[in-house]
């Protein structure tokens, strides 16, 4: 999304945050940052924190991969305002996790891409 925001000339401010803390501090997947270094972005500085309830005040939007993300982010939020901020990248569909299949991260990039693309469209306006 950092990509295809600076791309598109927004001034936008985009971030990544996880809902468990299991990888916080540490950086994407070697395979994460080889499929979008193949496709010409560079992902490699990016460090995982976990999503603060915070991030409601800072995001006018908050995009998640899968329903079980969309819970526990919905779970903190605050105010049906912070509600209504969430919602899955792709509408109605989730992000398969390509972590147990090497195959897929390449698939999952395209798709996320592609979800992106989407949205920027949608909001740029």
């Amino acid at each position: 999304m950092q990509h295809l925001v600076k791309q598109n000339g927004l001034d936008w401010e985009v971030d990544s945050a996880g809902t468990g803390n299991w990888h916080v501090g540490e950086s994407p997947d070697r395979r994460s940052v080889r499929t979008a270094r193949d496709q010409g972005i560079d992902i490699g500085g990016q460090v995982c924190r976990l999503f603060n309830i915070g991030d409601f005040d800072t995001f006018d939007h908050i995009l998640v991969m899968d329903k079980s993300n969309y819970q526990n982010i919905l779970a903190m939020a605050r105010t049906e305002a912070d509600g209504k901020k969430i919602r899955l990248l792709l509408g109605d569909k989730e992000v398969p996790d390509p972590y147990y299949d090497d195959s897929q991260f390449l698939p999952v990039f395209k798709m996320i891409e592609q979800g992106c693309k989407d949205f920027i469209k949608k909001y740029s306006k």
